[in-house]
C-alpha cells in the first residue's frame, strides 16, 4: 500500500472504465436441497457480492421432495465468477451453473 504526504497525490491508475449504466446480465440454474433458510442465504451472497436480482423462479423436484430449482437473472458490472465461486460454497447448494451472459445497458428515469 502506497502512503502520500502531505501535499502529495496517489499516482492515477490506467484501469478500465466500464460505465455506469453498461451492466452484464447473467442467467443462473442452481439445484440445491430444500432448507426453510437456503433461499434468504443465495439472496444475501448474490447482495453482499454486488448483483441485483432481475428475475427469480422456484420449483421443488418431483423426483426428490427435499430438492429445489431455482433460475435466476442476476446483473452486475463484476464478473460473474466471483457470484459464481460463492455459491457453490452454500452447503446446501448441489450444482450451480452459469446458463447465459447478456450485455444490458439500464437507463434511470427521473
Amino acid at each position: 500500500m502506497k502512503r502520500c504526504w502531505k501535499g502529495q497525490s496517489m499516482p492515477k491508475t490506467d484501469k478500465k472504465q466500464v460505465g455506469e449504466n453498461d451492466m452484464m446480465q447473467h442467467q443462473l440454474s442452481i439445484q440445491a436441497r430444500f432448507r426453510p433458510e437456503l433461499l434468504e442465504r443465495i439472496l444475501r451472497v448474490i447482495r453482499h457480492r454486488g448483483f441485483q436480482v432481475l428475475t427469480m423462479n422456484m420449483a421443488a423436484d418431483f423426483d426428490t421432495e427435499d430438492r429445489i430449482n431455482i433460475e435466476l437473472t442476476v446483473a452486475s458490472q463484476r464478473p460473474i465468477d466471483l457470484l459464481f465461486t460463492q455459491l457453490n460454497k452454500l452447503l446446501d447448494v448441489t450444482h450451480v451453473t452459469v446458463q447465459q451472459q447478456n450485455k444490458t445497458s439500464q437507463q434511470i428515469r427521473a
